[in-house]
């Protein structure tokens, strides 16, 4: 997404400590299951699966949701049904799985506006550092930036940086979109 020569490419990024990002969602896991003996992801996911509202497809062993929080249009959020920390818990069932929503959503994204759809994805699970971490539940962000059409992008300047990000369209406008599109 951010490259000046748009081309698909990966990163894999290993740090020695936890970025700023995953280490507030795997503390407000930890604080969650403490408070409710619970995984809070596994509690979400269940949510999503019996409300469909912002469900954009799903298989046996994961979930693609556009998240109540949703800051980007189009953002999705993907879940492991069963509780996994990270890809070393994957049996071939989630690996097949996890190829086969990854594929759905890309697609999918691709057919929003006719168009190659670009976008920022990344895995979050456990921390690697030898301890155990049974509050963190492994997912994917998906960070699409486009707005209203292939050429209307979102940016996030002036007070959606300094202040609190906005809104362009609702979690459920969004979810009703991509599911239609997904079922086609």
């Amino acid at each position: 997404m951010g490259a000046s020569n748009p081309h698909p490419h990966c990163q894999i990024w290993a740090t020695h400590s936890i970025p700023e990002i995953p280490a507030k969602e795997l503390a407000t896991q930890k604080e969650y299951l403490e408070k409710n003996g619970k995984c809070l992801l596994c509690r979400y996911t269940k949510l999503e699966l019996k409300q469909l509202e912002r469900v954009i497809c799903s298989n046996d062993t994961f979930v693609a949701m556009v998240p109540f929080w949703a800051v980007w249009p189009f953002e999705v959020l993907v879940c492991s049904r069963r509780h996994l920390g990270s890809f070393e818990g994957f049996g071939a069932a989630e690996l097949s799985g996890l190829s086969q929503i990854l594929r759905q959503v890309t697609a999918t994204y691709d057919k929003v506006f006719a168009t190659p759809f670009p976008y920022s994805m990344g895995f979050h699970q456990s921390p690697t550092d030898g301890q155990e971490h049974p509050a963190c539940h492994f997912h994917a962000h998906f960070f699409p930036p486009l707005l209203r059409s292939a050429t209307i992008r979102k940016f996030m300047v002036g007070f959606e940086m300094l202040g609190m990000p906005q809104r362009d369209i609702t979690p459920e406008s969004a979810a009703e979109r991509l599911k239609a599109l997904a079922e086609l």
